[in-house]
This record gives structure tokens, C-alpha cells and sequence, in this order.
């Protein structure tokens, strides 16, 4: 299935994500984009690298489940390459923002939306600082994003608590769990109970056979 996860930034969504992938059920999508290659990433582990043609027409051709610009580079999400992982059985995770979640909710309905945050807006606010990355300005940005973000949380299947990332990464565990369990993705198990179509004397006959 393909899982998607959002939350505000310092939700601590990378972290969940990489505990999650120690599951070898579990894979991160590997996005598009048309951005330069840097020293030591690699092609089709840390993205698909591709000209401004080659990403354009993958989208005017709907083959992709989402897509976004960000410092002047195309990204997005290739809706045959998350098939294929879904395919090999796989539990496809998309780490994507709320805008792009929302555009690959209208694409691919059957996915699975979760969103992830802090248990107060304090503690993300404490997380953001302690990250020592981002300037005071910058955090009050994402601060302000955040309170935008969590409005579009009931456009969501899930939402889960990450007090501690273990605990996170095994609550969305037990959400997959669940879902493998709904009818529509047990079609062949019903199909096999059902069995060819007898009368139930039929039935009775052969279970004292």
C-alpha cells in the first residue's frame, strides 16, 4: 500500500520515516527531480534525476502523482515507479508535504494518509530550536506554517502522536497493519471462502464426506 506521511516541519517525520525503513517491508518513495546531481548521491536511491523536458512531459502525460517546484527545481512522485514497489509487497511511504499529499489523495485513493506531530505546539517550537539550524525569523515561519498545516488535518485518515519516535514508527505499523486487514484488500480471500457457487445442502453433504 502506499503510506503517506505529513506534519509540520521538526515533527520529527524524517526520523519516524528512517526507523520505519528497518523493516525491509518498508520502502521510502524515491522522488523525480530536475535539479543538478550532488557528490555522492545516486541515481535512483536518493532521486530519479532527469532533464526539465523528460519531468514535463511526465506530467502533461498524468504519470505523475504529484509535483511541485521548490528553489527554482521541478520535483515529484512517479505513479508507476510507486506501483512497482507496491507490487513487490512492499509498504511504499511518501514523505510529502500537505499540498502534495492532498494531490496524490485525488490520484491514487487507495492511500493511506497520516499525519505526524508533536504533542504541543510548544515542543515543536523547542524541537525546531534545538536543531540549531534555522535562524529565529526562519522558525517563526514555520511556527506560522504549522498552525495553516494542522487545519487540513481532518483531511486525513490517521493522525499520529510522536512523543517518542519508536513509539511513533510502531503506532504507523499498527495503522498498515490494520489496513491490510479491510475488505477491498482482501478480494482474493473472500473470493477463495466463497468457493465455487454450491447450495448450502451441497455444502452440508461435503463437509461429512
Amino acid at each position: 500500500m502506499l503510506v503517506i506521511i505529513s506534519g509540520p516541519s521538526g515533527s520529527g517525520k524524517g526520523t519516524v520515516v528512517k526507523e520505519l525503513c528497518k523493516n525491509s517491508d518498508y520502502s521510502l518513495s524515491v522522488s523525480m527531480t530536475t535539479r543538478a546531481m550532488r557528490l555522492g548521491e545516486v541515481h535512483g536511491k536518493d532521486y530519479f534525476f532527469c532533464t526539465e523536458e523528460e519531468f514535463v512531459a511526465k506530467r502533461e502525460a498524468g504519470e505523475l502523482l504529484e509535483h511541485a517546484v521548490f528553489v527554482g527545481n521541478l520535483y515529484g512522485t512517479s505513479k508507476a515507479y510507486v506501483e512497482e514497489e507496491i507490487e513487490k509487497g512492499k509498504v511504499v511511504i511518501l514523505e510529502i508535504d500537505v499540498e502534495g499529499a492532498l494531490q496524490v489523495k485525488e490520484k491514487f485513493n487507495d492511500a493511506v494518509l497520516i499525519f505526524l506531530m508533536p504533542p504541543t505546539m510548544i515542543q515543536l517550537c523547542h524541537r525546531l530550536v534545538n536543531r540549531n539550524t534555522e535562524n529565529k525569523l526562519t522558525i517563526e515561519q514555520r511556527l506560522i506554517r504549522a498552525k495553516k498545516e494542522i487545519k487540513y488535518i481532518p483531511e486525513y485518515d490517521y493522525l499520529v502522536i510522536n512523543d517518542e519516535v519508536i513509539n511513533a514508527a510502531k503506532k504507523i505499523e499498527t495503522i498498515a497493519s490494520a489496513e491490510y486487514l479491510k475488505p477491498h484488500r482482501n478480494e482474493s480471500s473472500i473470493e477463495n471462502f466463497k468457493g465455487d457457487e454450491f447450495d448450502v445442502a451441497s455444502i452440508l453433504l461435503r463437509a461429512y464426506e
